[in-house]
């Protein structure tokens, strides 16, 4: 077990996104969160089918998108980017360490306040680290190190995809906010493609949060056609992906390592 320092840091600022019209599930989160005494800052959530073109353009670019994935994204998939960059930007422009970042299917599942204390005790820097899971699905474990009687700090051989709870640090949202003003494919790929933003990304588990799956999906993608998708660009990037991912998570384990180690 590694030990940590004092915990002397408030809660940190939670922003939880919400559509305006997900009025039942603005009700729902509140009062999970009002049940655990946790203060929030909603986000309004970006209606991608309510932007004009130009608006969806200023973020989102078809050629990195031909470039680096195998559909077009839907817009409500390019509202739930520019949403959550706008909880990045929050947190990099914001006065603390790190932020909370909810989507609003979110389940809490743990002590979401010693999670956030053990989260202020680490005392390695850290970028993203996922506090749930994506359907509460398992993913192959690269490595974990207990970081108390509570928690793990966890290097997962792939990072876990979705966003139902994330913690970012303000050095993180920094470098996230930044190299995404033009983007291509969804925010978790993104994320999972984490060499590309100089960041790292690990999981606190047990995880305090959990994704609501009786929740319908409001980025649901339809049902793509075969002339909008790519299969032959998918299997490439798979490709791609699965040998600098491997790499990379590699190097980003010895370098965790190292540093808790150190300590």
């Amino acid at each position: 077990m590694i030990n940590r320092k004092h915990n002397t840091q408030p809660m940190p600022p939670v922003y939880l996104i919400n559509l305006d019209r997900s009025t039942e599930r603005l009700q729902k989160s509140r009062a999970l969160l009002e049940k655990h005494n946790i203060l929030f800052e909603r986000i309004p959530a970006i209606c991608g089918r309510s932007l004009s073109e130009d608006a969806c353009l200023e973020h989102y670019c078809p050629d990195l998108n031909k470039a680096r994935y195998y559909y077009n994204l839907t817009p409500a998939q390019i509202g739930c980017f520019l949403s959550h960059r706008e909880a990045w930007r929050r947190i990099a422009e914001g006065d603390a360490d790190y932020g909370v970042v909810l989507e609003d299917d979110f389940l809490v599942e743990g002590d979401v306040h010693k999670a956030f204390a053990t989260l202020d005790g680490l005392t390695h820097e850290w970028d993203l680290i996922k506090l749930s899971a994506y359907a509460n699905r398992t993913r192959p474990i690269a490595k974990q190190f207990s970081i108390n009687d509570e928690f793990n700090l966890v290097v997962h051989k792939k990072p876990m995809s979705g966003g139902a709870a994330t913690a970012i640090s303000k050095k993180g949202a920094q470098k996230l906010y930044a190299s995404t003003a033009k983007f291509g494919r969804p925010c978790d790929t993104e994320i999972q493609h984490f060499w590309e933003h100089g960041i790292t990304v690990l999981s606190l588990m047990p995880y305090p949060f959990a994704q609501d799956v009786t929740c319908d999906s409001t980025i649901a993608c339809s049902k793509k056609s075969k002339d909008d998708r790519r299969p032959l660009r998918r299997l490439s990037q798979q490709c791609y992906q699965y040998l600098r991912n491997k790499s990379e998570v590699s190097k980003q384990l010895r370098n965790l390592a190292l540093q808790l180690h150190a300590e």
